[in-house]
């Protein structure tokens, strides 16, 4: 069954690990609570590959200090990612979760990557 996904690369000061991660605990419940499939929130453990390919730290933009989250969340469909979307951006958990954002960064905006995905092979899950 081909599924859509969201997918996101974020250059994180590691410092601001433990904020993120109960950020996107939060986030994850209000996903969940509208419908995705799953919710994933991973960060850099093995990243420092020489000479194969390109590193996700250099995609990323990262700085000194920096890691790598890499992210995704899946839906049944593209217009079931499009009615799940909407309602969460609608839900008053997000509004809250972005005002504190906003106030304080947890990492920069400018230096996330975001895109939609449709699934080409799956196995496994």
């Amino acid at each position: 069954m081909a599924h859509y996904i969201d997918g996101f690369l974020i250059a994180l000061p590691k410092k601001n690990l433990a904020r993120y991660k109960r950020l996107a605990t939060a986030a994850a419940k209000v996903w969940m609570d509208h419908g995705a499939l799953q919710y994933m929130e991973c960060v850099g453990d093995d990243l420092d590959h020489k000479g194969i390919g390109y590193p996700f730290p250099k995609a990323a933009k990262c700085k000194h200090g920096d890691t790598v989250i890499f992210s995704w969340i899946v839906y049944r469909n593209r217009r079931h990612r499009d009615q799940v979307n909407k309602k969460v951006m609608e839900d008053p958990r997000m509004e809250k979760m972005y005002r504190e954002q906003m106030k304080t960064p947890i990492f920069d905006h400018k230096r996330m990557a975001f895109g939609g995905f449709a699934s080409l092979v799956e196995k496994g899950m």
